[in-house]
């Protein structure tokens, strides 16, 4: 993923107002990121435990998605894999993340959902550079490349879902 600036970030959200996007909390560490090793720039809002961001590339363009999560928490024991790089995680490792659906769908409260990363981390857990906490990864035939080809694309039919 290209190295995104704060300006990027904001006017590249589909599903809520231009003032929502504007007052959301941006990462400062957008200079630090690992920004070759990223399919998305994903984050959850420090001022608010129930939010997180994700902004990816989509056909030449920027997509910014506002998500929500349940403060539910989940035993220890409870493992659950996430739909998009499908790395498994114990206790709250895995959240069910809603976005609001774009445009007047939106505007009227239909939403989309997709299990995920709690920590957004994906792209890192698929390339190895993050090891999940007493989860793990299902050793595959699959060459990282497509692994990555399978994440991206479970991500871009969550999207998809958006604009249906």
């Amino acid at each position: 993923m290209r190295e995104l600036t704060e300006q990027d970030i904001r006017g590249s959200f589909v599903n809520c107002s231009k003032g929502e996007a504007k007052r959301l909390s941006v990462p400062r560490d957008l200079a630090e990121r690992p920004w070759d090793d990223l399919d998305f720039l994903g984050w959850r809002d420090p001022g608010a435990p129930d939010r997180s961001y994700l902004v990816t590339e989509r056909a030449g363009s920027l997509t910014g998605v506002t998500l929500r999560f349940p403060s539910s928490q989940r035993g220890f024991l409870h493992r659950s894999m996430c739909s998009v790089c499908l790395t498994t995680h114990p206790g709250n490792g895995v959240s069910l993340m809603t976005a609001r659906k774009a445009g007047a769908a939106g505007r009227e409260g239909n939403s989309v959902g997709i299990y995920m990363c709690a920590d957004l981390a994906c792209s890192l857990y698929v390339r190895g550079k993050k090891v999940p906490e007493s989860g793990g990864r299902f050793e595959e035939s699959l060459t990282l490349e497509q692994q990555i080809a399978r994440s991206t694309g479970n991500l871009s039919a969550f999207l998809d879902k958006l604009y249906a």
